[in-house]
This record gives C-alpha cells, sequence and structure tokens, in this order.
C-alpha cells in the first residue's frame, strides 16, 4: 500500500509537469469535437508566449468561398515542446494505471477499503459531516498518531480522488488519442467529444491539484513527523 501511494504520487507529479508543457503549445479549451486557433474557446488560459501571440496573415478560404472554412497562417513562432511530453505522458499513463489497480487491489485484499476508507453510516450524518466541515475550516486538527483512522472528510476525499478523479483522468487521456478514439468512438463520446474530454480531463488536474494541496496542510497540521514515518517505515 505504501510503495503504490509513494508511486502514484511520483507519477502523478511528472504527468502534471508534462500536461502543463503539452497544454502551454494551446492554451484554449473547448467543448464539442473540434477546436482550433480560429474558433472561440470554452476557457482561454495564460499559460506561456502562444497566449499572447504576435497576430495572423490574411485568411485564405478552404474552397474559394470566404464565409466557408478558412485557414491562416501564424506570424509568430509558437512554443511547441508536445514531441518529448506527450511521448512522457503516454507512457506514465499506464504506469498510474497500474500503480492504480495495485492500490485498488491491495485495498480490497487487505480490507484497507472496507475498514478504514468507506464512511460508517454514522459519519455520514449530517450533523456528523457538518462538525468535521467546521473542525476543518477552523484548523482545529486533532494530532494524529499517523495512518487511520481516518476523518469522514479525509475517507470522502481518498475515494474521490483514487477511484472517480484518477479514472476519469485516464479515461479522458485515452479519449484524447487519435487511435484510441478511431478504434472505440463511443468513449469520447462518453465525455461529449475529444475536446471536452480535454477539457474535463483538465479540469480534473485543478480538483486535484487542490486535493494535493489540502492533502498537504493536513499532513503538517496533524503531525508532519509520525505522519511521514507512517507513510514510509509504517511506524
Amino acid at each position: 500500500m505504501r510503495l503504490a501511494h509513494w508511486l502514484i504520487v511520483a507519477v502523478v507529479l511528472t504527468l502534471a509537469y508534462s500536461g502543463i508543457v503539452i497544454l502551454m503549445a494551446h492554451p484554449r479549451l473547448y467543448w464539442g469535437w473540434s477546436g482550433n486557433d480560429l474558433t472561440r474557446p470554452l476557457i482561454e488560459l495564460p499559460l506561456g508566449r502562444n497566449y499572447h501571440h504576435g497576430g495572423w496573415a490574411a485568411a485564405s478560404p478552404f474552397f474559394g468561398d470566404p464565409r466557408g472554412p478558412v485557414s491562416q497562417v501564424r506570424t509568430y513562432d509558437i512554443f511547441n515542446q508536445n514531441g518529448w511530453a506527450r511521448s512522457l505522458h503516454f507512457l506514465l499513463a499506464w504506469l498510474l494505471v497500474s500503480a492504480l489497480a495495485v492500490f485498488a487491489v491491495a485495498s480490497l485484499a487487505t480490507g484497507h477499503l472496507r475498514r478504514d476508507l468507506l464512511p460508517r453510516g454514522e459519519e455520514l450524518a449530517p450533523k456528523a459531516l457538518w462538525r468535521d466541515v467546521r473542525e476543518h475550516l477552523a484548523l482545529r486538527i486533532t494530532p494524529a498518531k499517523g495512518g487511520p483512522p481516518y476523518g469522514v472528510l479525509q475517507k470522502l476525499a481518498y475515494l474521490g480522488v483514487i477511484f472517480a478523479a484518477l479514472p476519469v483522468m485516464v479515461l479522458t487521456g485515452m479519449s484524447m488519442s487519435p487511435t484510441i478514439a478511431a478504434a472505440w468512438p463511443w468513449l469520447p463520446a462518453l465525455f461529449g467529444g475529444t475536446q471536452s474530454a480535454r477539457t474535463i480531463h483538465f479540469l480534473f488536474l485543478c480538483l486535484i491539484a487542490l486535493f494535493l494541496a489540502a492533502h498537504l496542510l493536513m499532513v503538517a497540521l496533524s503531525g508532519i513527523g509520525r505522519q511521514l514515518r507512517a507513510m514510509t517505515w509504517g511506524r
């Protein structure tokens, strides 16, 4: 369990780095099946020099009709490190899938999922949930001995990341692969199109980044020495 935890940490951080490099080549997000520099984006991100560029040459109609599809040539040099970044990203994605599979199987085999991660009925009562929310907002964090038992918000966060957010990241990432999309067109269609999958992929990256920031804060507030010993040597 501990090895899978640290492997997932390393892989997710490297995926985030290579993913941002890929995004910097085209920092615009769309909804649907298609999107490019000449279409209106859903979200435009201020990343790198490709965000504010020098402009475009005159538009050239594809079929002689200016009201139809057009092509334009950039008048600036774009930032593009897609070659190594995409290769690294796709390679590590399979390592993430493997680590998640190991974690899921180990959680089931050792009883970790049932014993430590699944909230009990009384923990999900509105009063209990609201009490845990108030304690966290006030940063009243009880010093932990390291590892379980977890609070109800902690359990819900772990379950959400491990069994929802990361699997969605994997599926949306696969949806952006032209080969996979051609073989299994139902996969990108599940997310509303290839560009929709790309947008969802980025939004879930933001959620995981927020989780990571909160996770590190909780580790620090609940006793960083004890927590790190528990997550490494198991003591």
